[in-house]
């Protein structure tokens, strides 16, 4: 076996135990253990652990879908009157963090490796035919001419970058020597808290944690609504349209509909194009065209429970356009909602209106004279457009690039081009605001539409004649009694 091989080999193995030890001894040792939560058609991951957390409940972090398109929720469970009074328990902590900053550092490394590993597979054939060469050269020098001198040069040229993987692993080697004697030290520590508690306070902690666990997978059965705090990097889905338009699927939460649907451009346009499946969307193949009786303005469209609701050309009236009947059901006007370029996003394009859903239903994003241009936010009932409350936000429509709704809280961005945040939240269960600093990847530079679908947790967008989504991550506080 060559040298590279038996360095691989030995780095498997000490990854392997070193795992083995992380999923099966150290949980075992503080009365944790990792709880996965699946049900029929999802996925999701819990990561919980003795984190410092809030007093008033635990803190939950969900986010869309990691990389390998899994729901992940991250918990940090809240600080027990208990357990604070023990300086033991910061110690657990403490030495909790350490254990995640280990377990980080080996999935670098694993990742790292398994990458080097097919490189050195994809390499052996070419490795064996320089070794071949070599030995039929030694045992036979006359053999040697300059044209197979020649192809040996180049041969080993390609091999050259396999140095730099040998060394990688050489270092990787060191590093998980390391983290092998910190584990061994967390280990001896671990153990010599367990002795000092006692069986009795070991198994009512056991008991706490078994409970709190039931609480929580309860609570994450109901679990919605949180807090934006991170968007994920941009998802190009397809490059198709012109610069401005305006994609979606229904976001009406529950709902099986795998439609995709499509409008191009935000003048006068009457075309909207029906995918069956975001697959099918993909490939712009097994479509469908709907003629809108009444022109659209703008980009701000949403389809929600069957219904494409959207702005009416050179107006504040509201259309609601049913899908399968093909027909329209209802014609409203936005009382006093400027229209036309009056009050449009900084990007204009007759995005004076801009109609979004939530977990909490249908939204209407505007402005108008009497509130100074600054943007309105008025909850919609979806089946017959009225305004059932507004909210003033105070904050300028024209200095926003997009805005977006999430759990009933309105999301601004300070543009449209490349640079931009999410700059700006006004909460409307407590008709409060707040300043941000979400940045994301604004990779097209153009964004002309930005919108929330709660069904999939994810961000639409047309970015220059492109489609894109973003995943986001919510944070989320479950209220825990006593």
């Amino acid at each position: 076996m060559s040298v590279p091989m038996l360095k691989i080999g030995a780095v498997l193995s000490t990854m392997a135990m070193v795992t083995n030890w992380m999923s099966q001894t150290l949980p075992s040792l503080v009365g944790l253990n990792g709880t996965v939560i699946s049900s029929e058609g999802t996925h999701e991951r819990i990561v919980s652990g003795l984190y410092p957390g809030s007093e008033e409940g635990w803190q939950v972090y969900s986010t869309a879908s990691d990389p390998d398109g899994r729901c992940v929720c991250t918990v940090v469970a809240p600080a027990r009157n208990l357990c604070k009074r023990d300086p033991r328990s910061r110690q657990l902590r403490l030495l909790t963090e350490q254990v995640q900053n280990v377990s980080q550092s080996m999935e670098v490394v694993d990742l790292r490796t398994s990458r080097d590993l097919q490189y050195v597979r994809d390499s052996e054939p070419l490795l064996r035919g320089v070794d071949g060469r070599l030995h039929t050269y030694v045992a036979n020098p006359r053999t040697l001419t300059a044209k197979g001198l020649q192809e040996l040069k180049g041969q080993m040229s390609q091999l050259r970058p396999l140095l730099s993987v040998v060394e990688q692993y050489r270092l990787d080697l060191q590093t998980l020597a390391t983290l092998r004697q910190e584990l061994l030290n967390l280990s001896i520590t671990l153990t010599a808290i367990q002795e000092e508690i006692g069986a009795y306070d070991y198994e009512e902690l056991q008991q706490r944690v078994l409970l709190l666990e039931t609480r929580l997978h309860s609570c994450m059965n109901k679990l919605g609504c949180g807090r934006l705090t991170a968007v994920s990097s941009p998802i190009t889905v397809r490059a198709s349209g012109s610069r401005f338009g305006s994609w979606m699927t229904d976001a009406m939460i529950p709902s099986s509909d795998s439609r995709v649907w499509s409008m191009d451009g935000y003048y006068k346009g009457r075309r909207v194009l029906e995918y069956r499946t975001m697959g099918d969307f993909t490939k712009g193949q097994n479509f469908v065209q709907h003629l809108l009786p009444h022109p659209w303005a703008g980009t701000g469209h949403v389809v929600y429970n069957g219904s494409l609701y959207y702005n009416k050309h050179q107006s504040n009236i509201l259309v609601q356009y049913h899908f399968r009947s093909r027909s329209v059901l209802l014609l409203r006007s936005l009382s006093g909602a400027g229209y036309n370029n009056t009050f449009p996003y900084s990007w204009g394009g007759s995005s004076d209106i801009d109609l979004m859903a939530d977990e909490m239903g249908l939204w209407a994003v505007y402005t108008s004279i009497p509130n100074a241009g600054n943007i309105m936010v008025s909850r919609l009932d979806s089946r017959s457009l009225e305004v059932l409350r507004s909210w003033d936000t105070g904050f300028p429509k024209r200095s926003a690039g997009e805005a977006f709704m999430i759990c009933g809280t309105l999301y601004v961005t300070n543009s449209h081009l490349a640079g931009a945040k999410v700059h700006f939240a006004y909460h409307t269960n407590s008709s409060t605001y707040e300043y941000t600093d979400i940045p994301f990847h604004n990779q097209y530079s153009h964004i002309s539409m930005m919108d929330y679908n709660p069904r999939e947790r994810a961000l639409y967008t047309w970015n220059n004649g492109h489609q894109v989504l973003y995943n986001v991550t919510l944070f989320h506080v479950i209220r825990s009694d006593g």
